[in-house]
């Protein structure tokens, strides 16, 4: 029978203390030692962090096989609970270790393939083994990925561009152009617009990893880029804007008024006339604008009323941030009895509770929501914009003393207005 060391390991005082990693992960080696018929003659537990070096009981290990070299294997969970930084993988990989990853039930051994072994730990080590997607640049002296300066710019007027709901793909590559000088083919942008890299994740091997990579595109702003992409709340393309749009009713049947451009420079809304033939005139958009700043000249907002509104909408920003870490303090409860049921699932997985088919199947619904709670945690995280309430502020106290929107939905009530 062969002999091994166990190694397992927690980032810190606090996971230890909420008890699932240190006992599963030694539960589920020794579990794996049995299958394999390996002898563990000695573990190491770590309970500290592995993106720097000097852990103690790693360093335990490693004298240990130095000193006993009929001892060439090595038991782990997983990679990450091995090593992080290239430091440590070069110390083991110098003593011909044969590491056994029990989760993900990979064996790395000195006849692995050089390629293999490096590009493997790379990816479990949240580092992108191939090219990485425009706005990134890789780093060959540190091996690791950066952020290009320029592209990330045009990756940056992208999402922006886009997330907006005004452009097609054509318009907004057309706008790229514009700013950058580059052209980029049409279904290439829109690869790059579903790309998960931008907010921090990467698929390699039909894996899902956490990329430890810097990012550069907000998490509410990719979510809203794929609300576009999906046709949620997207407004419908228009070559033309105009200033009217959606606003007006006709007083004769109840039906839109609609625009449209006369001559190529004239602008001129009517009715639909779904219902027939319809005795509102054509309109110029000009007059229809005189006399709509009329309407608005005479609407007065009282000053205690506007003090009122002011008010209200700073009780509002305070309701919105407490619910906000109310929403962020559930979604944590969530994640983290989440996470001890993959635990405790695996465990019973180990014990033949349940089948291994079982096990992948469910493994993989529980990782896609264990990365949409992660991802609604960063949202939430996000602080919200100071200068929404300034804005509606000053809105509110301009001098022609503005109205809402719902206010602007003005119905026609004569028809040569």
């Amino acid at each position: 029978m062969n002999s091994a060391v166990l190694y397992a390991r927690v980032s810190s005082k606090d996971q230890e203390q909420e008890g699932y990693s240190i006992p599963a992960q030694i539960k589920m080696l020794h579990e794996y030692a049995r299958r394999k018929e390996l002898s563990i003659v000695q573990e190491f537990v770590d309970v500290e962090t592995a993106k720097a070096r000097g852990r103690k009981r790693f360093g335990e290990m490693h004298d240990f096989l130095s000193r006993n070299p009929e001892c060439r294997i090595v038991l782990v969970e997983k990679t990450d609970r091995l090593y992080r930084n290239f430091y440590d993988y070069l110390k083991l990989d110098e003593l011909g270790i044969e590491i056994h990853l029990a989760k993900d039930g990979q064996i790395i051994s000195p006849e692995s393939k050089s390629q293999a072994k490096l590009t493997h730990e790379k990816a479990s080590q949240g580092i992108y083994p191939s090219r990485p997607p425009l706005g990134y640049v890789n780093e060959v002296a540190e091996g690791s990925i950066v952020v290009h300066e320029q592209n990330s710019l045009v990756v940056k007027d992208l999402f922006s561009l886009y997330a907006t709901g005004d452009h097609s793909m054509a318009s907004v590559r057309k706008a790229l152009f514009e700013r950058h000088g580059k052209k980029y083919a049409k279904g290439y942008l829109h690869k790059l617009l579903k790309h998960r890299f931008y907010v921090g994740f990467f698929e390699w091997e039909k894996i899902v990893y956490r990329g430890t990579h810097e990012t550069f595109i907000g998490p509410a702003l990719f979510e809203q880029v794929q609300a576009v992409l999906e046709g949620h709340n997207r407004p419908k393309y228009r070559k033309h804007q105009f200033a009217f749009a959606g606003l007006l009713t006709c007083a004769h049947d109840g039906l839109t008024v609609t625009a449209e451009v006369k001559k190529a420079k004239y602008v001129y809304y009517h009715c639909t006339g779904y219902k027939g033939k319809c005795g509102l005139p054509y309109m110029k958009e000009e007059i229809l604008g005189r006399q709509f700043g009329e309407v608005l000249k005479k609407i007065y907002v009282p000053d205690p009323v506007l003090k009122d509104v002011v008010a209200s909408l700073r009780e509002n920003e305070d309701k919105s941030v407490a619910e906000r870490r109310e929403t962020a303090s559930l979604v944590e409860r969530r994640l983290a009895a989440l996470r001890r049921r993959m635990e405790q699932a695996y465990l019973d997985k180990l014990d033949g509770n349940i089948t291994p088919d079982f096990w992948t199947r469910m493994q993989q619904d529980w990782q896609q929501e264990e990365m949409r709670l992660e991802q609604s945690l960063r949202t939430l995280g996000q602080p919200l914009d100071p200068r929404r309430l300034l804005d509606a502020e000053r809105t509110l106290d301009s001098r022609i003393r503005r109205v809402l929107y719902t206010k602007c939905r003005i119905v026609m009530r004569r028809a040569n207005c």
